[in-house]
């Protein structure tokens, strides 16, 4: 995948920590500024998992139907809960979206750009004016017709995804944000394989039930079955 002009690659560059942009249960997402000294850098955001015990991690079987571990040994330490194995986890959960994002933005859904991944680190696109995160869905303002266009852009993430034959499989308003009028997908570490999953199409209803939920509870209605139809449409 060709790196966009934006992104600063010199083996020059330095990496600065800026501070925490968002913590979460089962990761934190840092800021991050690249820079060649004496020239211009730019921000990136560094998602960065956490080993720990947590019920995020728990639950990870469910989405993960359909993919294989290779290495025994790592698969025996998770199925027992070692520090070891939650290591592995995290290091799953990173490799995963890193993968899923570069699957999405290669299919033209509006992912952050991922630039790399490292252990248990996702380094991507840091979406935001200034040093300020772009808001997600979650915190608009905006009632009624006035979400039409935001709906058909996150309909057709949907729409993307399906053609690729995945669901984001936990999407909800708050893992999409909005820059400048546009909807950017985040958080897709849990992207499931519809086809080869036993509950792929569940996923994907869930998803279309929660988008139109909550479009529904702003004043929009939306009712899902018809648009959960559509999408299974596109994967056949």
């Amino acid at each position: 995948m060709p790196h966009p002009s934006w992104l600063v690659t010199s083996a020059a560059a330095f990496d600065t920590e800026l501070g925490v942009v968002k913590t979460g249960k089962e990761a934190d997402v840092h800021l991050i500024e690249r820079a060649v000294p004496g020239e211009r850098g730019l921000l990136l955001a560094a998602k960065r998992y956490r080993g720990l015990d947590n019920s995020d991690f728990h639950r990870s079987a469910q989405y993960q139907e359909g993919r294989r571990l290779r290495n025994t040994r790592d698969m025996r330490a998770m199925a027992r809960g070692s520090s070891y194995g939650r290591g592995v986890a995290s290091g799953r959960w990173a490799f995963a979206e890193f993968e899923a994002l570069c699957r999405a933005f290669s299919a033209g859904v509006p992912v952050p750009y991922p630039v790399q991944v490292s252990a248990t680190e996702i380094l991507m696109e840091f979406i935001g004016d200034g040093r300020v995160a772009a808001p997600r869905l979650a915190q608009s303002k905006a009632r009624g017709a006035e979400l039409d266009d935001l709906f058909g852009q996150v309909f057709e993430i949907m729409r993307s995804f399906a053609r690729a034959g995945v669901a984001h499989g936990d999407l909800s308003a708050y893992n999409l944000l909005v820059h400048d009028g546009r909807v950017v997908v985040i958080d897709l570490p849990q992207l499931v394989d519809i086809a080869a999953n036993p509950g792929g199409l569940d996923f994907l209803h869930r998803d279309v039930v929660n988008v139109c939920a909550w479009f529904t509870r702003r004043g929009l209605p939306r009712e899902p079955e018809s648009f959960f139809a559509e999408l299974v449409g596109e994967l056949w």
